[in-house]
């Protein structure tokens, strides 16, 4: 039986498939309860190791060697844990990537951009990033995350959206809001402002428009109330359904399951994306009726990624799908 990934030959670029939550950790205890989480509950989250608000002022040197050691560590067991470097204005930027890439490059899951003020700035950062990658001699591109939280990233977000490496766009709610100072108020950090807010309702539109149009993967903000599971499963909910976000920030152990049920594909789709590939692989892949309907190649891809999606969120597939597609 021919495998999917054989069968289904690329046709123009495809979204990356990358799990639906970024847990972020700042120290050294943190990261390492991350790692203990994830391996508790599988490879249903990335990790983001965080240089830029988790590093102590005048520590920046040990904060990014820690990090080094933790991502190549045995912890790091699924190889899905990134790092946030600080913002270009930030004189540490430059020594956070002389660090962490020769000494942890080859298993950095991304490196996020935070603070982008314009297109020229993230370029400049990642043609940087791309120098010492050479220099060390590594033989792989890090995806590369941009935080869409300023005035300037925004007006620029379609540009950005065409960077080299890039794999996510973030939003970053917070400081986007706080750029506003107090025309938008800051009850609108949180539900339902958060996307009923006509300035940030645009915003996330336009963030979301800008990377699925370059296949690129827009990550929604965090949820601020770290003990109602329920409100960030709500917030992720939306996100999901009402903007396309296709991937959201934790920044509480309990939110991560929150965030990865609420961004599950829905079951009666992944129901009949089952069937219908079993079915196609058993046709070596050519046109088939299903339901009713004719499907060929173009809806074998949409629901091969559904599946590698799903997988990504812990999604329990028949066995005879699990045995042919992802053992």
């Amino acid at each position: 039986m021919i495998h999917p990934n054989e069968a289904l030959f690329e046709s123009g670029k495809s979204l990356p498939i990358i799990p639906s939550c970024e847990h972020f950790a700042g120290s050294e205890k943190l990261i390492g309860k991350a790692f203990q989480l994830q391996e508790k509950l599988g490879p249903v989250f990335d990790i983001t190791c965080d240089c830029e608000d988790g590093a102590e002022t005048g520590k920046e040197i040990e904060h990014a060697e820690m990090i080094v050691s933790m991502v190549n560590s045995d912890a790091n067991k699924y190889n899905m844990a990134g790092v946030r470097i600080h913002d270009f204005s930030h004189a540490d930027w430059k020594q956070d990537v002389d660090i962490l890439v020769p000494g942890a490059g080859k298993k950095l899951a991304y490196i996020t951009i935070p603070k982008t003020e314009s297109y020229e700035n993230a370029l400049e950062m990642i043609k940087y990033i791309q120098n010492k990658v050479k220099h060390a001699q590594i033989e792989r591109e890090i995806p590369i995350h941009v935080l869409i939280e300023t005035h300037g990233a925004l007006n620029d977000v379609h540009k950005l959206a065409t960077l080299p490496w890039l794999q996510v766009l973030d939003f970053g709610l917070m400081d986007f809001v706080s750029g506003y100072q107090g025309a938008i108020p800051a009850i609108c950090m949180r539900s339902p402002g958060q996307f009923e807010h006509k300035l940030l309702a645009r915003a996330k539109a336009e963030i979301t428009q800008a990377a699925l149009s370059n296949h690129v993967i827009p990550a929604h903000n965090v949820t601020l109330d770290l003990k109602n599971s329920y409100q960030t499963y709500s917030d992720a909910s939306r996100a999901r359904n009402e903007f396309g976000f296709m991937r959201m920030w934790s920044i509480y152990p309990t939110q991560i399951q929150s965030i990865v049920d609420a961004m599950k594909p829905d079951f009666s789709e992944l129901e009949s994306a089952q069937n219908i590939l079993l079915q196609a692989q058993e046709n070596n892949w050519g046109p088939i009726q299903y339901a009713g309907e004719l499907h060929d190649r173009a809806t074998y891809r949409y629901f091969w990624e559904l599946l590698q999606r799903a997988h990504f969120s812990g999604v329990k597939f028949k066995e005879e799908v699990q045995t042919k597609f992802f053992s």
